[in-house]
């Protein structure tokens, strides 16, 4: 076993240990995480010149937001925000295939950016929050300087 299947192995067996202890929040990040690891692969298959492996990761990233990220809006509860969604998917899929045909490294680049900024709000909203914070108001001293101090 080389060295970078050794590897490969090690993250399988990571991926799969984080997969089944996870809530549905977590999954879906996880969803985006595996989406943005496959769109790197690609673009390194790209600049490698490595034709079969970009190939391999790029329709792995287009299965995850299809299979995966599409398919597990709840179309009726999310409202215009599910569908807003899945048109996004669909445009990024469709940016997808396009980079694996034009090997366009600005597609990957697009697509991985998007997922990221959603992954981002994904991973802030389904954070346990800490205690609220009391809003800061202002209160004049001697002075009649305004200082502000927690409500």
């Amino acid at each position: 076993m080389n060295a970078n299947s050794s590897a490969n192995a090690y993250l399988k067996v990571g991926m799969e240990s984080s997969v089944q202890g996870a809530d549905p929040q977590k999954l879906i990040s996880l969803l985006y995480q595996g989406a943005l690891l496959a769109i790197a692969n690609g673009k390194n298959g790209i600049l490698r010149n490595d034709i079969p492996s970009k190939g391999k990761s790029i329709t792995h990233a287009i299965r995850i937001i299809e299979e995966g990220l599409k398919a597990s809006l709840d179309m009726n509860a999310g409202g215009n925000i599910a569908s807003d969604l899945d048109a996004l998917y669909g445009y990024m899929c469709l940016r997808l295939l396009q980079a694996n045909l034009k090997n366009d490294i600005e597609a990957l680049d697009e697509v991985s950016r998007l997922l990221g900024e959603i992954k981002g709000a994904w991973d802030s909203i389904s954070q346990p929050t800490a205690t609220p914070i009391a809003p800061q108001l202002p209160v004049k001293t001697n002075s009649n300087a305004l200082v502000y101090a927690r409500a």
